[in-house]
Order: C-alpha cells, then sequence, then structure tokens
C-alpha cells in the first residue's frame, strides 16, 4: 500500500471517528429531547383531562366520544382519573385500557408523587394531582409516532451525510496526500536516473524548508560525497596502475634483454641488480598501499591503547636509522610533562609508528645532509610532535596537494617515492582524532606539526 493511500485512509478513519462521536452525540441528544417533551406533554395531556372531569365536570361521555374521534386520525392520549382510594372516575377506553393500572401502580404514584416509564414502546406517566383539598391520581399513556418518525428521519440523514462526508473526505484526503507527497514523487523520478556514472544529478530540494527539503538536501550531501570516493577511487586505480606498471616494464625490459642473448656474468648481476631494485619499488608500494588501506578501516575494528608517544617516536627513529644508516635524527623535548598521562596517548602503535617514520623519512630524505629534528610539545590541552628540516621545501602550489594519495610536486625529481606517505599519515592522524599541518618554503626548510 503506497503512503499517499495509507494517508488517505488514515485521514478518512479519524474524520470517520469524529464524525461517528457528534452523530453520536447529536440522536442521544434528540432522543432524550424526545423523550422529555413527550413525558411534558402527557403531563399537560393528564392535567388537562383531569380538569375538565374534576372542574369543568364535563360529561364523560362527550370526552370518551372526543377520545375515540381523534384516536382514529392521531395517537391521542389515553388518560384516567382516579381517587385517593383507587376508585376508577373517569377513563378515556375502559375497553382498551392499555395501561391496565393496578393497586401497586397506584400505591408508587400516591407515594412518589409522579412516576414515568414505557410500557411496549408506549410511554407512560403517573401523577399525583389535588383539587379542592383532595387527592386524585392520573395516568397518562401514548405512542409516540410523530417523535420516532422524526428520529428515523434524523438517524436515515445522518447516515447519508456520513457516507457523502467519507466519500467526500477520502477524496479530499488522497488529493491533498498526493500533493504533499509529490516532491517525494519528483525525488523518486529523479533517483531512478541517478547512477555510478551520473552521480552529478541532484534531488529537487524545493523552496518549502520542511523534511523533505532537510531529506532531499542530506541525499544530495551524500551523492557529492559517493562522487568524490568514486573519483578519488578511479584516480587511486589510475595512480596504482601507473605507479606498478613502470616497475613492472623495467623488470620485463631488464629480463627481456638479458635473456636476448648470451651475457657475462657481471652483466648478469647489473641486470638482477636493477631488477631487484625495481621489485623493492613495488615491493615498498604494495607496503604502502596496506598500510593506507587499513587506516581507512572504521576506529571501531581497530585496537588501540595507552601508549607512550616518546617510546613511538624512538622507535620510528630507530627503524628509519636501520632502513638508512647515512640519515640523521634528532629527538628533543621543548617542555617536561607535568604528568605521565600528558605522555601518553591512546592510539594504535602500528599506524601512529607508520606516521612518524613517513614524516622522519621525508624530513631526511629531502634534505641535503639528511638531517631532520623531531620535537615533541606538551601543553595543557594535549600534546604537539614537530619535525622540522633544512632541505629542498615544498613549493607554494604543491602545498595544498601534498596530502592526495599518489600527488608528487616539484620535489619529486630529488629523491623517488609513490606519493602515498604524507596521504597515510594524515589518515592515521586524523583516525586518531588529531590535526596535522605543514608549513614550508622553498630551500628553507619545511615543518610538519602534528597536534593531538
Amino acid at each position: 500500500m503506497k503512503i499517499r493511500l495509507r494517508l488517505a485512509l488514515l485521514f478518512t478513519a479519524l474524520a470517520a471517528a469524529i464524525l461517528l462521536a457528534f452523530a453520536a452525540v447529536i440522536y442521544w441528544s434528540a432522543r432524550s429531547n424526545r423523550e422529555n417533551e413527550f413525558y411534558a406533554l402527557l403531563q399537560k395531556e393528564a392535567l388537562t383531562k383531569a380538569n375538565l372531569v374534576l372542574d369543568a365536570k364535563v360529561d364523560t361521555a362527550t370526552l370518551q366520544r372526543i377520545y375515540r374521534n381523534n384516536r382514529q386520525i392521531i395517537n391521542e392520549v389515553e388518560v384516567a382519573v382516579y381517587d385517593s382510594n383507587f376508585h376508577l372516575l373517569y377513563h378515556d377506553a375502559v375497553d382498551i385500557d392499555f395501561v391496565k393500572e393496578h393497586p401497586r401502580m397506584l400505591s408508587q404514584i400516591r407515594n412518589e408523587g409522579k412516576v414515568q416509564f414505557y410500557q411496549d414502546g408506549w410511554q407512560v406517566i403517573g401523577l399525583r394531582h389535588e383539587f379542592e383539598g383532595r387527592k386524585y391520581l392520573l395516568t397518562a399513556a401514548a405512542y409516540d409516532q410523530y417523535g420516532y418518525n422524526k428520529l428515523e428521519s434524523l438517524l436515515q440523514n445522518m447516515m447519508a451525510v456520513f457516507a457523502a462526508a467519507m466519500a467526500l473526505i477520502f477524496g479530499a484526503g488522497l488529493y491533498f496526500a498526493r500533493r504533499a507527497l509529490q516532491p517525494v514523487a519528483a525525488m523518486t523520478e529523479q533517483a531512478r536516473h541517478i547512477s555510478a556514472t551520473n552521480l552529478h544529478l541532484c534531488l529537487p530540494v524545493g523552496r518549502n524548508a520542511d523534511e523533505l527539503a532537510e531529506l532531499a538536501a542530506t541525499f544530495n550531501n551524500m551523492l557529492a560525497q559517493l562522487e568524490n570516493s568514486f573519483e578519488a577511487q578511479k584516480n587511486f586505480v589510475s595512480n596504482i596502475s601507473h605507479e606498478l606498471r613502470t616497475p613492472l616494464a623495467a623488470m620485463i625490459a631488464e629480463l627481456e634483454l638479458a635473456q636476448s642473448r648470451e651475457r657475462s656474468t657481471e652483466e648478469y648481476r647489473s641486470v638482477i641488480a636493477r631488477t631487484l631494485g625495481d621489485a623493492q619499488k613495488m615491493a615498498r608500494l604494495t607496503g604502502s598501499l596496506l598500510d593506507l588501506a587499513r587506516a581507512e578501516y572504521d576506529p571501531a575494528q581497530i585496537t588501540f591503547r595507552p601508549l607512550r608517544i616518546d617510546e613511538l617516536l624512538f622507535d620510528a627513529r630507530q627503524q628509519v636509522l636501520q632502513a638508512h644508516p647515512d640519515y640523521r635524527i634528532d629527538i628533543g623535548f621543548a617542555n617536561e610533562p607535568e604528568t605521565e598521562a600528558q605522555i601518553m596517548l591512546n592510539g594504535n602503535e602500528y599506524l601512529l609508528k607508520v606516521a612518524l617514520i613517513n614524516l622522519l623519512e621525508n624530513g631526511c630524505k629531502f634534505s641535503d645532509n639528511h638531517h631532520c629534528t623531531a620535537t615533541l610539545y606538551f601543553t595543557t590541552t594535549g600534546m604537539e610532535i614537530s619535525v622540522e628540516d633544512k632541505g629542498i621545501g615544498i613549493a607554494p602550489d604543491d602545498l595544498p596537494h601534498i596530502f592526495e594519495p599518489f600527488y608528487r610536486g616539484a620535489n619529486s625529481r630529488f629523491a623517488e617515492g609513490n606519493g602515498i606517505g604524507l596521504s597515510l599519515t594524515q589518515k592515521i592522524v586524523r583516525l586518531h582524532k588529531g590535526t596535522i599541518e605543514v608549513y614550508s618554503r622553498p630551500y628553507q626548510g619545511t615543518r610538519f606539526l602534528i597536534i593531538f
């Protein structure tokens, strides 16, 4: 069932419940009014007949003849008059005597002064009446055919109006539900045309700042993020293909050239050395890609534990020096931590070490003397790690792009690399809720600042 139909049905059901409640109140009120008005009429007729009999001394036969004549065309009120000893003084039609008064009924009328009840659809009233110091008992009964007909007509009219109102309300509810959900239909139609190749298409937001506009804006934002992700993925795959193709092509060319004819042992060793160098480049590249993939994980899937940042920094320095004995790395403390908690960081040891190694290697790689300095700062709000060198620096045009995967700036001609290290470092720092900043001037040096 579609939402607009469901809304129309719910709206109709709510309106039906309200109309039924009003109709029930109106019908109950009309029924109660009819009953009370007819009892008042019976009382009035009983007193009138009693005055005609007791005061005006109208002949009994005349009154009975009037009653019988009226009874043929209307529902005439049947009245009986008794004295306090239950002796019948007057009756409109003893042969009919619909009420059939009995001593217990008359006794109740004398004791209570007034009784009223139903008997086979007829309304009956009993009154205690005083005239010239004497007490009389009066009864009056009649069938309110006119009142019941009015009630029946009212019920039929209410049912007809209810049915027409329900049809009108359902139609109006369906129309307004369709109007209200028209933006959803437009969004659905637009969404049908969106695919991986045209994520730039957006859902119509509209001019109303309502929930549907918020949904469309959120969906458009998600599409923009997906488009950026897909574009980054395409660039990522393209860059990987390029980076892997170059060493593979060099290895194949070296091996094919060596296979083309017999060569000396020294030449074979030279080919093996060059091929080994290309293989090592590929190994470093695949290792960097694995680290980059690991840094993309959900933080909930990565193990964090308290770590001493100074120990991590010294371990990273040791690994860099083992791989590059000609590098020089100095580690210093700008200030002493006041407590041991200041030097602790909740993080993943492997990833943090990878980030620090990347910065230390870059600092030495792009310096003429292969020297860089790492400095720890402890503040009241956290800690900072500065890695600084006096190397060739970074061109101003390259600074906005250095954290993009596979981006290599103008200084790439001074040292080999694959353009993954800084991107990986930034992802790791962000994964640990930190920020990384860079300050550089060409041929004056570069300073990276990690803030936790």
